[in-house]
């Protein structure tokens, strides 16, 4: 061996997809077929190894999304399930499959189960992998399948993140892959206030960026609305960022120097003799300082509440049923591992 040369050691091949799952019947069978192709071509081509899986998590879903899944379980063993007993969210349940894959998994990626992120981007996601890579993120190169208020709303968050100092991958949606050493690190954290997008790159691995292109979706509508949108958006800002208490204090403090100088200016008329105009500026500036009094308390607010719900310490989740099927037998596993504090398996 010369010098300097470095050599690639080959790394462990066996990969889970784990794909959330909310109201999802009308594109979990397409979903599932189109998943399970990709699969045995990567094994054929020997990217991955025979003993991968397709993992779906259901999020509490109000449909026949479970018995899809279930069937699917009893149909093949590529395929496994994990049920909530209730809908948890869509970070919790990404969260959930990525501990409950990690005892089997040299590789986990999530993706989303309306098949708009591109799977056949998988390669040049392992490649990463192979390479060295703890952590590869998807981006999408454009956000053409966006309306124009979902394209002007998350670009502005992301520009806000970043203005917040947060560590966020513009234009990622939790499509990203990561190892098992990543996986490890991932379960010491412990917070229930969940945002996988901007808690992932705190971890400091070795990580690199997947482009690819959003296709439309195969059926159904999103199941993420607006309110579920400001819902993360406001976790990801409290949970990463304390620069809005910060700018809350300089608020303060520019407005107590606006204050003096009013009473200064005040005191000097009157000393002068001159008439206080009252009723008018008194509303205004009253008004004013209700508003952003009100505001302020409602950003300390939010943060109160993320500690309250810290301090508390309740399961991020409660996994009601787990399908992992080995061979020809189908187990129903009422003692999974408990990878971390907030699972908890219970029988079909």
């Amino acid at each position: 061996m010369n010098e300097g040369e470095v050599i690639r050691v080959e790394r462990g091949n066996i990969l889970y997809l784990v794909v959330p799952c909310y109201n999802e019947e009308e594109v979990l069978p397409r979903t599932a077929e189109v998943m399970k192709k990709k699969i045995a071509k990567l094994v054929g081509e020997g990217m991955v190894s025979p003993q991968s899986k397709i993992m779906f998590v259901n999020d509490g879903s109000r449909d026949n999304t479970w018995k899809i899944i279930y069937d699917l379980c009893n149909s093949d063993p590529v395929y496994s399930g994990l049920c909530f007993s209730r809908n948890y969210g869509h970070q919790s349940a990404i969260l959930a499959g990525m501990m409950a894959s990690r005892p089997h998994a040299d590789m986990v990626v999530t993706i989303d189960a309306d098949l708009q992120q591109d799977i056949e981007a998988l390669d040049r996601f392992i490649e990463c992998y192979q390479n060295g890579c703890e952590v590869v993120y998807g981006i999408r190169n454009d956000r053409n399948t966006d309306g124009f208020f979902k394209k002007m709303t998350a670009n502005a968050f992301y520009k806000l993140m970043h203005l917040l100092g947060c560590k966020v991958m513009s234009n990622h949606a939790d499509y990203r892959l990561l190892s098992k050493r990543a996986l490890d690190a991932l379960a010491e954290y412990r917070e229930v206030n969940l945002f996988l997008r901007g808690l992932i790159p705190t971890m400091g691995f070795a990580s690199d960026v997947v482009y690819f292109d959003v296709k439309e979706r195969e059926a159904g509508v999103s199941k993420y609305t607006f309110s579920k949108m400001l819902k993360l958006a406001t976790d990801g800002i409290t949970s990463m960022s304390t620069r809005p208490i910060q700018l809350i204090t300089m608020l303060g403090f520019a407005v107590c120097l606006f204050s003096v100088g009013m009473i200064i200016y005040c005191l000097v008329d009157w000393a002068m003799g001159k008439n206080i105009p009252g009723y008018t500026t008194s509303l205004v500036i009253s008004l004013l300082m209700g508003g952003l009094t009100l505001f302020s308390l409602g950003i300390v607010g939010e943060y109160v509440g993320k500690i309250y719900l810290e301090a508390k310490a309740r399961p991020r989740y409660i996994v009601q049923s787990f399908i992992w099927k080995k061979g020809k037998e189908l187990e129903n596993n009422e003692n999974l591992e408990k990878t971390h504090n907030s699972e908890k398996i219970d029988d079909l």
